[in-house]
C-alpha cells in the first residue's frame, strides 16, 4: 500500500512555482491590460449615485442595478458563445470598446431615460469582457502554471477594483460625475489600445 502512495506520487507533474515573474510572458501581458481596465471599472454603486443625481430617488435606487443586471444576465450566455465562435480578443475589445461609449454617454446624461442607456450599456460591456479575460488567461496560460495565472489574474484585478472605486470617489467629490466617467473612459480607451498592440501569440 506504500509502494503504491509513493508510485503515485512520483507521476505528479511537478509544480513549478516562482510568482510572477515565473508567468508565461502572454500571461503577464494580459495580466497588465485587465489591471488597466480594471482601473476603468469602478463600483456599479457609481451608476446609482449618478441617477441618484440626476432626480432619481433614494426608493427607487435599486433599479439602476436591476436593470444593470438584466443587461448583463441577457448577454452573458451570447457573449460565450460568441468568443467559442470569433477570437475572444475580439468580443474583449468590443466590450472594451462598450465601456467607453457607456462612460462617455453617462458623463453627458441628465435625464433619468438616458442614465438608463448608459446602464444598460454598461451591463453589456460586463457581459463581453468579465469571462473573456479568464478565457484569455486559460489559454494563454502553459498547463502547470494555469492555477498561478489566474491567481495572478484575479490577485491584480481585486487591487484595480480597489484603486478605481477610491479613485472614482476622489475624483467624483472635486470634480463631479461628468469628469469621473470621462476619466474612467479614457482609462478604457487605453487598455483598448493595449490589446490591441498585443502579438497574437495564440
Amino acid at each position: 500500500m506504500l509502494n503504491e502512495a509513493r508510485d503515485h506520487a512520483s507521476i505528479k507533474p511537478k509544480m513549478a512555482w516562482g510568482g510572477f515573474r515565473s508567468l508565461d510572458r502572454p500571461v503577464k501581458r494580459l495580466i497588465a491590460v485587465g489591471f488597466l481596465f480594471g482601473l476603468a471599472r469602478f463600483s456599479e454603486s457609481f451608476l446609482i449615485l449618478k441617477a441618484m443625481d440626476s432626480g432619481l430617488s433614494a426608493q427607487w435606487s435599486p433599479l439602476v442595478l436591476a436593470l444593470f443586471n438584466l443587461s448583463f444576465l441577457a448577454l452573458a450566455y451570447p457573449a460565450g458563445h460568441l468568443s467559442d465562435r470569433i477570437a475572444p480578443r475580439h468580443v474583449l475589445l468590443a466590450g472594451i470598446a462598450l465601456l467607453v461609449v457607456a462612460d462617455l454617454w453617462l458623463a453627458r446624461a441628465t435625464s433619468l431615460w438616458a442614465i438608463g442607456i448608459g446602464v444598460v450599456l454598461w451591463g453589456a460591456h460586463m457581459a463581453l469582457t468579465q469571462g473573456i479575460f479568464s478565457r484569455m488567461i486559460a489559454d494563454a496560460a502553459s498547463e502547470d502554471k494555469r492555477a498561478t495565472s489566474f491567481g495572478a489574474f484575479f490577485f491584480a484585478s481585486g487591487i484595480a477594483a480597489l484603486l478605481a472605486s477610491l479613485g472614482a470617489g476622489l475624483l467624483w467629490d472635486r470634480s463631479g460625475p461628468a469628469a469621473t466617467f470621462t476619466a474612467a473612459a479614457a482609462l478604457a480607451a487605453l487598455a483598448g489600445a493595449m490589446l490591441i498592440l498585443l502579438p497574437k501569440e495564440r
